[in-house]
C-alpha cells in the first residue's frame, strides 16, 4: 500500500532533526582531533578541528601515584570541595620541563579517579591527556615547576586554621615552635598578602619563590613544595601542624596572660641550613660510609 502523504512529509521532516540523508543513512558529524589546551591566561581553549593529536603520554602508574597521595590529602581533612589541587612533574624529554600529572576541575581530590587524571605541559598548560582542564589554580603549579626545576611536586590546600589564624591579625608571620618544623621544611615560608591573588596573576612568584618551600596565601590557603610528591606531603603536614601549635599557644598565653616562648630566629635559621643532612641523611653520608 503506498504511503500517505502526510506520513511521507513527516518521515522526511524526522529525517531532517536526526540529521539523517533520504535514504536514512546519519550523516557523520566532522569530528576535532584536537586536544583541549590551557591558554596563557589559564582559561580552556575548545578543541582546535585540525589540531595534530599529540603523542600518547598518560602513564597508569604515575596516575595511581597522584591518587593515591590524593586519598591521603583528603584523609587529613584539608578538601571540602573540588578547589584543591596535585601537580606532580615527571621527565619527558619530548616536552619542556618535562609533563605535569593533576586533576582535572569540576570534581574534588576526594572524588577523583584514575580517569579524573589528566596531563599538561608545563610553559603553557597545553591538555595532552584528558578531556576536562584542571582548574585556574593549574597556573600557580605550573609557575613554580617553570621557575624551580628542582621541584617536582605542588600540593595546594585551603587550610581551616591558616586561613583563621591570618585572618585574625593575630600574626603577620609564622614564627616557629617547634624543632622539626625547620628541618622539615628546608626553607621560610613566605606569606602573600591578601590583596594578591598569585593564581590568577602568576608574576609575583617569581620574587620569592626560589626562597621558600611553602606559600602561605592569607584569606586563601596554602601550597607547599617538594621534590617528591612525599616532600611536598610531609611539608603540607609539617606547615599545617605549626600553624595549629601556634594557635593553640596564643590562646593559652593569652588566657593566662604569658609570652609564647618561640624559637629563637638565629637557631631557626641554622636548622634550615642542616635541613637535608638531618632529614635525609643517607644523601649527605661520604662514600662508603653507612648513613645512621
Amino acid at each position: 500500500m503506498a504511503a500517505s502523504p502526510s506520513r511521507s512529509r513527516r518521515a522526511c521532516s524526522w529525517r531532517r532533526w536526526a540529521g539523517c540523508s533520504r535514504r536514512g543513512r546519519r550523516r557523520a558529524r566532522p569530528r576535532s582531533r584536537g586536544l583541549g589546551r590551557m591558554a596563557g591566561g589559564g582559561a580552556p581553549m575548545m578543541p582546535e578541528a585540525g589540531a595534530e593529536r599529540p603523542p600518547d603520554v598518560f602513564d597508569p602508574r604515575i596516575a595511581r601515584e597522584l591518587v593515591r597521595y590524593a586519598r591521603r590529602v583528603v584523609a587529613r581533612g584539608y578538601i571540602h570541595n573540588t578547589l584543591g589541587n596535585i601537580a606532580l612533574r615527571v621527565p619527558d624529554p619530548r616536552w619542556e620541563g618535562g609533563l605535569v600529572y593533576t586533576k582535572q576541575a569540576e570534581v574534588s581530590l576526594e572524588e577523583m579517579t584514575l580517569a579524573h587524571v589528566v596531563v599538561t605541559d608545563v610553559p603553557t598548560g597545553r591538555l595532552l591527556h584528558g578531556r576536562v582542564p584542571p582548574s585556574v589554580g593549574h597556573q600557580l603549579n605550573r609557575e613554580i615547576l617553570r621557575l624551580r626545576p628542582d621541584v617536582n611536586a605542588v600540593i595546594h590546600v585551603h587550610h581551616d586554621e591558616t586561613i583563621a589564624l591570618f585572618a585574625s591579625g593575630a600574626i603577620t608571620a609564622l614564627r616557629v615552635l617547634s624543632l622539626e618544623f625547620p628541618y622539615v621544611m628546608g626553607r621560610p615560608p613566605h606569606v602573600v598578602p591578601s590583596h594578591l591573588n598569585v593564581e590568577l596573576d602568576v608574576a609575583p612568584i617569581r620574587t620569592f619563590i626560589d626562597r621558600t618551600n611553602a606559600i602561605i596565601m592569607e584569606n586563601h590557603g596554602v601550597t607547599t613544595l617538594g621534590r617528591t610528591l612525599a616532600e611536598a606531603y610531609h611539608r603540607l603536614n609539617t606547615l599545617t601542624a605549626e600553624v595549629r601549635r601556634v594557635l593553640l599557644a596564643e590562646q593559652l598565653a593569652a588566657a593566662r596572660g604569658t609570652a609564647v616562648r618561640y624559637l629563637d630566629p638565629l637557631e631557626v635559621d641554622a636548622a634550615y641550613a642542616e635541613a637535608d643532612r638531618v632529614i635525609y641523611p643517607s644523601r649527605s653520608a661520604p662514600a662508603g660510609a653507612t648513613a645512621r
